[in-house]
């Protein structure tokens, strides 16, 4: 394990992106405040593994102004107006579906804001559990259709096509017949700005 993480630390340099092996969850939880400069604003993208790690609670404790759309208590209006703010902030935080040993980061969206946040923003970091390494590109695309998306469909009891069965359907899941969480999909194979993508892969299994 420690050789294939070498590697893919090697293959993301190779592509410009920043990677970084942290050992434990609450060591990248730390690890990922010290990399937020003071009164930065963050956006945030629906993540499990944000939540297995807490990253949004720290932050939002720690004093910075986090773009939270999962606030309690806010409308589906008001929730959509700071999903816009948070793809547009000083940082944006997320996790891939999955990522290829070769470096290539896969990432699936329902409304757009993750894909945008993440394609956009000044500065992205993305959190990686061991769980989301494949073998290659076809791999973690097949991981991100197949496992991610659906876990997450029944998480959310997102009326999917793949909701039933548990197999991808993408040639029927469509509106208004059913909603959709893989609408958009983002393969980052390269980044042509220094220092603006960083990915931290953490040494145990997080989210989906």
């Amino acid at each position: 394990m420690e050789r294939k993480i070498a590697n893919l630390i090697a293959n993301l340099k190779r592509r410009n992106i920043d990677g970084i092996y942290i050992a434990s969850k609450d060591e990248a939880r730390e690890r990922i405040k010290q990399l937020i400069l003071k009164n930065a604003t963050v956006g945030i993208s629906g993540s499990k593994t944000l939540d297995e790690i807490g990253i949004v609670a720290f932050l939002e404790s720690s004093n910075y102004e986090v773009f939270n759309q999962y606030k309690p208590g806010i409308s589906r209006e008001q929730s959509l107006q700071v999903r816009n703010l948070g793809s547009r902030a000083d940082y944006f935080l997320s996790s891939c579906n999955a990522i290829s040993e070769a470096g290539e980061l896969v990432f699936f969206s329902a409304y757009g804001h993750r894909t945008s946040g993440i394609a956009n923003a000044d500065n992205v970091i993305v959190v990686c559990g061991l769980n989301k390494i494949t073998p290659n590109l076809e791999q973690a695309l097949k991981r991100s259709r197949e496992h991610a998306t659906i876990l997450n469909c029944r998480r959310l009891d997102w009326k999917s096509a793949c909701l039933s069965e548990g197999l991808c359907r993408k040639d029927i899941c469509l509106a208004p017949d059913y909603k959709r969480m893989c609408c958009q999909v983002l393969i980052i194979e390269s980044e042509i700005n220094p220092e603006r993508l960083k990915v931290i892969i953490v040494g145990e299994e997080l989210g989906f």
